[in-house]
């Protein structure tokens, strides 16, 4: 078959790579326009984009799918595939190829429909997920069911980032499997159930704000479901520091929410019902270190964090 592939971020790759290595043949990639990024904000290609180029594969960069009626041009494909591109689709596109559009979704549908699926799973307590193909109709991640994969389990200890870079292996395959059997004609599609919908909201940097006085637990998951994107963050002596995957949770109901120990081995920060152990820290403008480390090079009043 022939196949557009459209994506952006390096979750994406994995899937490319995949359809790259498999029998149909890959003749075009959508991704998002080169951005701004790192300290010099300087535009940067997508990883989606830089890995087809150096793969030989012709890239095109839209900003916006609805003034682009032609974005497909000659490529003539049977069926794109979807894995984070990160563009609505307009309803005439939907059509063009024979088979539709296809996309890679990181979670069990119609569970953790949007853009953040993974991300709330790890913040609602979720022990388990997975990747859907689906093909994509004019609602939000509400087309017919192709496949799913097996459950995913999620690991106790696990961050956002961690459990992207395994679903996006799992999705690859999944991908690969769901146009493999479109082309064979064996595919069922199966409209999707009401029961269990929940959404999935992109999570801004303002949400990914740190909030102290929420149970310790709930306050884990947060922090491992904002990391590394947007990246969780909270205030201390009236600066803005981010804050990584925390090592453990100790549990102690006398913990006062917000106050910070520094201790020899590790350093604390107090929520209700317990202490979250920092793992990294990374203060505006400067590196990321150890929060021990942080802590030792600290000039202020390391005493609460709000």
């Amino acid at each position: 078959m022939r196949v557009v592939f459209a994506g952006t971020p390096d979750v994406a790759v994995a899937s490319l790579v995949a359809l790259e290595e498999s029998s149909h043949e890959v003749v075009g990639v959508l991704t998002r326009p080169d951005a701004p990024a790192g300290r010099g904000r300087r535009l940067r290609a997508s990883p989606v984009k830089m890995h087809a180029e150096e793969a030989g594969i012709e890239v095109r960069t839209p900003s916006n799918l609805h003034r682009e009626a032609d974005v497909l041009g000659d490529w003539a494909p049977d069926v794109v595939a979807v894995v984070a591109y990160g563009l609505l689709i307009p309803a005439p596109l939907l059509t063009v190829p024979r088979f539709g559009w296809v996309n890679a979704h990181f979670s069990l549908l119609p569970a953790w429909r949007g853009a953040a699926p993974v991300q709330h799973a790890i913040g609602a307590g979720q022990t388990h997920t997975g990747v859907t193909t689906f093909s994509i109709d004019e609602g939000l991640d509400t087309g017919p069911i192709l496949m799913r994969s097996d459950p995913v389990s999620i690991g106790d200890r696990e961050d956002a980032g961690v459990l992207l870079a395994r679903l996006a292996i799992v999705g690859a395959n999944l991908l690969v499997s769901t146009i493999d059997a479109m082309e064979g004609g064996d595919l069922q599609p199966a409209a999707q159930d009401s029961g269990g919908l929940s959404l999935a909201p992109r999570i801004s940097s303002d949400d990914a704000r740190v909030n102290w006085s929420g149970d310790v637990f709930e306050v884990d998951r947060w922090i491992r479901s904002c990391t590394p994107d947007p990246g969780a963050w909270t205030t201390i002596d009236g600066h803005r520091v981010n804050i990584g995957t925390p090592q453990a949770v100790v549990v102690d109901e006398s913990a006062s929410p917000g106050l910070i120990h520094v201790g020899k081995s590790e350093v604390t920060i107090g929520a209700q019902g317990g202490f979250i152990v920092l793992g990294e820290v990374q203060a505006t403008g400067k590196k990321t270190l150890a929060a021990t480390d942080w802590a030792r090079g600290y000039r202020g009043d390391l005493t609460r964090a709000t």
